[in-house]
């Protein structure tokens, strides 16, 4: 018999590796990409699968001591062909993963044109997808094409596809220094699961905030290319515009130091207090609240830095504003990364809310993956929380908080996503370890956790296949 295509929509990484995954699994896969020739993307250069349209890197392959590395690990465990043309065409970068774009994009071109099971139809689809289409992976990316975006729109409800322009800083809970910070809401006002503390607070007194405003001022800023088209709204303005309006207008605004005292000096009253707000389900996260900014990377590290208790702070992501659309994810996509209102339809890559080349290729592994086992009649699950795999994807379907002003944002992958453990206090030889180094050293367990799971995971996923 002849088994029914999975059709791909999107032939960028997401789609690539959705596709490929597909055929390597014995099912037919049809990439729906809309570039051809004379007919481009705003971003896109060629009409090769694949393309990288920012930068070159796939950054750390550190799988011991960085998320990314580990989750490039992972994706090759799993048979990545993004990651195997990626190793293949890799250019000098250090400890990162970095390609000739060009060559990298031909490969994955080259392999999937060469698969029996693959097949690459140049059209643009300007709407829904046809019914008689039973398995769909949408995988269009942060340009999903407006006529598809519009139809969408409509079938999931009014406030189901954001178009997202700001961004916040994310920091990591275990570098935050409580020695300077408190926990406390604002006249211990309690939220809804009754916590009187639900934010952390960062004083500054008078020449702290000075300064602190005049780096937000001087500091260099990013350039935004024509077709993004970035506007400003009111209720998420880069902090730097807020700046420009006044000097006071922080300490009237996110900086207001009403409703808090110090926990550690409480009869001294700041002039300005930095709040954060926990950002993810663990408590491992927590993000800086109004401070969206369009600061270049290098001078937030700084800046933000001179926030009292935030000195050694690092960073989940950092703050930025560009033109982006994605799908409130959490909401509207089931556990199997299936659209609720019309399960034929899966999506991956950056319209599910994740951020980064790699983390949109491994929506695309998990998506053609899920696919394929639906089309074979195989179970199947996505890997546990405690791979970088498999927090991805918790992340996009439920990993946020609940209630009325829970919002849902973009994410590269971080240990935050991760399920936490406990850092070691001695090394293998029983020497204490130094704070620095227990953090490391951390970090080294959850990813031996992470590749150790994944193991089992696709143990199990093979005795389906022999089963």
């Amino acid at each position: 018999m002849t088994m029914k295509p999975v059709h791909v929509i999107g032939g960028g990484l997401a789609g690539s590796e959705a596709a490929w995954q597909l055929a390597e699994a014995g099912v037919p896969a049809i990439i729906h990409e809309m570039r051809r020739d004379g007919v481009r993307t705003d971003a896109h250069q060629t009409d090769g699968l694949a393309e990288l349209v920012c930068s070159n890197s796939f950054r750390s392959d550190d799988w011991q001591y960085n998320a990314v590395g580990l989750l490039h690990a992972e994706m090759r465990r799993c048979g990545s062909v993004i990651l195997s043309a990626g190793d293949k065409h890799q250019v000098p970068a250090g400890g990162a993963l970095a390609v000739d774009r060009d060559g990298f994009s031909a490969e994955v071109t080259a392999r999937l044109e060469a698969h029996p099971l693959v097949t690459i139809v140049r059209e643009e689809i300007t709407g829904l997808p046809p019914e008689d289409w039973d398995s769909v992976i949408i995988a269009t990316g942060p340009l999903t094409s407006p006529a598809l975006a519009e139809a969408i729109l409509t079938l999931t409800g009014e406030d189901a596809l954001s178009f997202f322009d700001a961004i916040a800083p994310i920091i990591h809970l275990d570098s935050i220094d409580m020695g300077k910070a408190w926990r406390q809401s604002r006249y211990d006002k309690e939220g809804p699961g009754g916590d009187a503390a639900a934010y952390i607070n960062c004083p500054m007194d008078r020449e702290q905030y000075d300064a602190f405003i005049d780096a937000l001022l001087t500091g260099p800023k990013s350039e935004f290319k024509d077709w993004e088209n970035v506007p400003y709204f009111d209720g998420c303005l880069p902090i730097e515009v807020m700046t420009e309006r006044g000097r006071e207008t922080l300490r009237h605004g996110p900086m207001k130091p009403v409703g808090l005292t110090n926990a550690h000096n409480p009869t001294v009253k700041p002039w300005a207090i930095v709040q954060l707000r926990q950002d993810n389900a663990l408590g491992t996260l927590w993000n800086m609240v109004g401070f969206q900014t369009k600061l270049k990377h290098g001078a937030q590290t700084d800046i933000f830095r001179m926030i009292p208790g935030l000195e050694n702070a690092q960073f989940a992501r950092l703050g930025g504003l560009h033109r982006n659309t994605f799908l409130n994810s959490p909401r509207l996509l089931d556990e199997k990364l299936r659209l609720k209102a019309d399960t034929r339809l899966r999506f991956a890559g950056q319209v599910t809310g994740v951020e980064g080349y790699v983390e949109s290729a491994a929506l695309g592994l998990l998506t053609g993956r899920l696919a394929a086992a639906e089309r074979l009649g195989r179970p199947i699950a996505l890997p546990p929380a405690t791979t970088a795999l498999g927090a991805l994807a918790t992340h996009i379907t439920g990993g946020f908080l609940e209630g009325p002003k829970a919002s849902f944002q973009p994410m590269n992958i971080n240990y935050g996503l991760l399920p936490p453990m406990e850092a070691p206090r001695q090394d293998a030889e029983g020497r204490k370890l130094h704070p620095q180094d227990r953090g490391r050293a951390k970090k080294r367990l959850m990813s031996e956790r992470a590749l150790n799971d994944l193991e089992r995971w696709l143990e199990t996923e093979s005795m389906a296949v022999a089963g």
